[in-house]
Order: structure tokens, then sequence, then C-alpha cells
């Protein structure tokens, strides 16, 4: 009888490689021998002989042989694959028949007639009370998914597995009921234990939720805090940008007006047609950096106040031109007066928020008017020159002598 045994082992490990879809990641090959496995386990505790033990493990390696053809009613298919494998071995036809008859057994639904059905129907679900449920839970979920059967969650899977075990499977031998009940038991006290964890988690944040849109209204501090950060950043970032272009502004224009003093004034009194346009470039350079110059100066207040200031809230202390010259403590005083009170916060907020946007008001203004002085003088300095050279009729060997480097 061994050598039928390998040879259905055999016979499956090539059936399903070949016929099976890749999509059966829980019902394949490693599952039948799992049930072999389990089968084996019942008849090696249970005294029957070995025609029935032969059944019963042909069986378990042949049972799911159907899903190669079809899910629903793969127990039929399997039977017709079981039959014409041992009836082309000239297996005994009592046999044959029971071994159907185990493979009709692993229906999950109704209850097994005879200990055979029994053992057969346990072995199939032993993976409930083994340590590798976990693992073989979530093969059989992803199988239904790849199969577009189901599409469980990983929590609405939980709670499937909790009602199969509580409610829809049990364990009818001795060997199962001995060894893997209680292991069955504690893969289900995991699944409760973490199903009332999750629902207490779930809860909490219900409540969270409800919490939020009950008092968001009610509570608008974040979103006017939100505001004021908001609004306060982007205005420094802009007196910042203000600032880096009045430097570039600077930084250009000192360099034309040393490379024209280093250049240029020395040779004027031999090149008088070059008077007017150098005389153009510098001054509209000069007046550059000058603008760029008043853009960029800072302007601070007297940087002091007194007690009728803070307690009538005129007094923005969130400047520091309005307090530079105070000592310590009282500034101390004035910002724990300041603090008592929100809206006075929310005063001086506004107030420096509305000061800085007339600072930025005032630069960009002022950075406007420099940046067209500088194309404006620019062009005409380029025109001068230009009008210079055609009228006294310089050629271009001459200009380079002039604009050379001296030395």
């Amino acid at each position: 009888m061994s050598d039928i045994i390998k040879e259905t082992d055999e016979f499956i490990l090539e059936l399903f490689k070949n016929e099976l879809s890749p999509t059966f990641l829980y019902h394949n090959y490693t599952h039948s021998k799992r049930v072999y496995k389990s089968i084996n386990e019942i008849i090696e505790d249970s005294q029957i002989n070995v025609k029935d033990a032969t059944i019963l493990r042909l069986a378990a390696l042949l049972h799911d042989t159907g899903y190669i053809h079809k899910r629903e009613g793969h127990e039929e298919e399997s039977v017709k694959i079981a039959r014409d494998f041992l009836e082309s071995k000239d297996v005994e036809a009592d046999i044959i028949d029971g071994v159907e008859k185990c493979i009709m057994a692993t229906k999950f639904k109704g209850t097994p007639n005879d200990k055979m059905e029994e053992f057969i129907r346990d072995a199939d679900a032993s993976h409930f009370g083994k340590d590798y449920f976990e693992e073989a839970s979530e093969f059989l979920r992803q199988e239904l998914m790849s199969q577009d059967i189901e599409n469980f969650s990983p929590r609405e899977w939980r709670d499937e597995n909790i009602d199969v075990l509580v409610k829809k499977h049990q364990y009818y031998s001795d060997y199962a009921l001995k060894n893997w009940q209680p292991v069955k038991e504690k893969n289900l006290a995991k699944l409760m234990k973490a199903r009332k964890k999750d629902n207490k988690k779930l809860k909490k944040e219900q409540i969270k939720a409800q919490y939020k849109a009950k008092y968001k209204d009610a509570s608008p501090e974040r979103g006017i805090q939100t505001f004021y950060r908001v609004a306060l950043r982007n205005h420094i970032k802009l007196s910042d940008i203000a600032d880096t272009k009045a430097n570039i502004l600077l930084s250009v224009n000192a360099i034309i007006i040393s490379l024209i003093l280093a250049n240029l004034f020395s040779k004027l009194d031999s090149n008088t047609y070059l008077v007017w346009p150098t005389i153009v470039f510098v001054v509209s350079s000069t007046v550059t950096m000058i603008l760029a110059v008043i853009a960029t100066r800072p302007n601070v207040t007297r940087g002091q106040f007194t007690k009728e200031d803070v307690k009538n809230k005129s007094v923005n202390l969130t400047f520091f031109g309005n307090f530079h010259k105070m000592e310590l403590s009282e500034y101390q005083w004035a910002i724990d007066e300041l603090l008592k009170d929100r809206n006075y916060v929310y005063s001086s907020l506004t107030k420096d928020l509305y000061f800085l946007g007339k600072v930025l008001d005032r630069k960009y203004r002022i950075l406007r008017l420099t940046y067209t002085i500088f194309v404006i003088g620019t062009i005409i300095s380029i025109l001068a020159f230009g009008i210079s050279l055609a009228v006294f009729d310089v050629t271009v060997e001459e200009v380079t002598k002039i604009v050379e480097p001296t030395g």
C-alpha cells in the first residue's frame, strides 16, 4: 500500500504544478500535504486497519484536486480525478469507494456519518488547531481576493474567522479534541483579544471625531493662530526677498562704479566724447545705490512705553522697537498683562501684521523705483555711448584701448 501512497503524492505534485492556477495560494500542494500529515497523526493515535488507513491517506492527498477545474463543486471533480487515477493503478474497488466517500465528507457542511468521515473532516480543518493558523488563514484571504471572490479587509477577515471558529466548526475525533482543540481555543482567544482592542481603538477614534465635529465651530482658536502664523511668516519672507533684491542692486552698481573709476575717469581728458555718457552711467548707478540703501534702511522707534500704554492696550509688545530701551522687569510685567487678555494678544499680533505690511509697501515701492532708474539709466548710458562713438567716428580699436585695464 505504501507504493500507491507514494505514487499518489507524485501525481498530485505534478497535477498541481502543471494545471492548478497560481491564484490558489491556500488550496494547493502545501495544504494537501498538511492534511496528509494531520490524518497520519490521527491514524497513529487510533486503532484502525491498514485498508482504512490507506483510504484516509489517499483521500487526504486527493481531496482538493478538483480545484484544477472549478471552485464550487470541486469535491465532485476531485472524486472523478481520484477514481480515474486509482483505477489506472488497479486499486481495489472498495478502497476507491472509500476514498470517494471521504472526499465528499470534506464538504464544510453537515455532520460526518462515521469515524472515517470524522477523521478526514478533522484533518482538513486541522489548521484551526495549529500554530500556523494565522499564516494559513492569511493565504486563504489572499486567495479569495486574487480570484475576485471576496475582498475581505483584515478586520472583516478576523471577524469572519471568529464566526467560523465559534459557530461553524467543531472537531469530532478524540485525537483532535485532545490535541487541536486547545490550540484552536488559543487562536480564537487571540482573535477575540485583537477584535476587542480594535473596537476599543475604533470607539476612541469615533468619540474623538465626534468631539472635533462638535467643537470645531465653537472653538476656532487653532484657525486663528494658523492665520497669524502664516500671515506673519509670509510678510517676513517677503521682507527678506526685498532685502536680497536691494543687496543685489548695491553689489552690481558698486562693481560698475569701481570699473568706471578705474578705467574711464583717467582717460576722459583725452576722450571728451565719453564725458557725458560716463556721467549718465555713474549718476544712474549712484542713484540706484542710494535708493537701495533707503529701501533697506531700518527705522527704530523710541523704544519705550508706559504702564498707561499697557493698560490702555495702545502699545504693541511684539515689536522690539517699542521696548528695546525698557528694563527686563518692566517688559516682563507688560507681557504678563498682555497674556491675561486674549484679545490684547490678538490685537498686538494684528498691529504687528499691519505695520509689517506698511514697511513692505514702502520697501517694494522704493525697490520698484530703484529698478526703474537702474534700467532706464543703463539704457540711456548705452545709447549715449553709442551716439558719442558715432558722432566722433571712433573705431573699435580705439575703444578697446580706452577700456582695457591700465597698468
